[in-house]
């Protein structure tokens, strides 16, 4: 049986399809509020807060697959995540199961190197801080060998159905709702943005994938990166239509900061628009070389005929 911990978000829905498609019918599907993605999924409703729960919805797993996601607020990240880190680790250690970690980039530097999976660690703020904290509570089991797991690292995401994001919400979100179109900070910094379908289909494959465990792997993105005034280009280009934006400047976010908790919460990440985020994903390409990767052009159109 495989198991997905956080099953609600667009990541963990794509996850559910691509395991049922390529790899087994008896999934498990974990969260507060389960819903079925597939006909045969069974549901399991836990709080991973709750060490029992937790341990309760590992229990007959062959790999467990770690994609919760919390809402943008500091304190819940700091407060929450490195409990969940440790129940899940601790019930895949009890059970025998592989771990499968979807992590993200917040614990890098917010600059212009490029990201590997032999970046250092350099978080510059408390989300950044906690993520790297449960990366590193990870590692260090991996290490020790008691416990079989891998990391599967994403940038920003950008795709279609319930995918929350930045680029989302102030690009596509507004498209949507007939709104400007926002851009952070700059609009002419390259973005590496994963398309979420993608990201899933690399995890599914990973998890099942013998020889990948026990290290850190970055998910594929289209390398022909583009600024955010290029991306909103091709954006009109596809939806035919000459879509205008705002280019949103880091002192709207100070003072902002003021009365709005969200404005406050992004302040931490802005430094990452202001220059290239260069995110390399060669590792994946080289290990399997036929895994289509879904082009920016691709991508939008998809977003298009939703």
């Amino acid at each position: 049986m495989q198991t997905i911990l956080g099953a609600n978000g667009q990541i963990a829905i794509e996850l559910a399809k691509e395991l049922k498609k390529k790899y087994t019918s008896n999934i498990r599907l974990v969260s507060r509020n389960p819903k079925k993605v597939n006909d045969t999924d069974m549901l399991f409703s836990a709080n991973l807060l709750d060490k029992k729960k937790t341990e309760e919805a590992v229990k007959g797993s062959d790999i467990a697959y770690l994609t919760v996601g919390l809402p943008m607020n500091t304190k819940m990240w700091v407060d929450q995540f490195p409990i969940m880190m440790r129940n899940v680790i601790d019930a895949c250690k009890k059970h025998q199961a592989k771990l499968v970690f979807f992590d993200n980039t917040y614990m890098y530097a917010q600059n212009e190197t490029p990201l590997t999976e032999e970046s250092k660690f350099a978080p510059v703020g408390p989300k950044g801080k906690v993520r790297a904290e449960i990366t590193n509570m990870l590692l260090k089991e991996m290490k020790s060998g008691q416990l079989e797991a891998v990391i599967c690292r994403a940038p920003e995401f950008y795709g279609p159905g319930k995918t929350q994001s930045i680029t989302n919400a102030i690009i596509f979100n507004n498209i949507k709702n007939n709104k400007k179109l926002k851009v952070f900070i700059s609009d002419n910094t390259l973005r590496t943005l994963i398309w979420t379908p993608d990201a899933s289909k690399a995890m599914a494959l990973i998890g099942n994938s013998p020889d990948t465990y026990n290290q850190t792997w970055h998910l594929p993105c289209d390398d022909s990166r583009l600024t955010y005034k290029q991306f909103i280009a091709l954006t009109s280009k596809v939806y035919g239509t000459s879509f205008q934006y705002t280019v949103v400047p880091k002192i709207a976010f100070t003072l902002g900061g003021m009365f709005k908790a969200q404005m406050k919460e992004l302040q931490e990440l802005l430094p990452r628009y202001k220059h290239n985020n260069i995110f390399v994903s060669t590792k994946f390409k080289n290990r399997f070389q036929d895994f289509p990767v879904t082009t920016y052009h691709e991508g939008i159109e998809q977003i298009k005929k939703e």
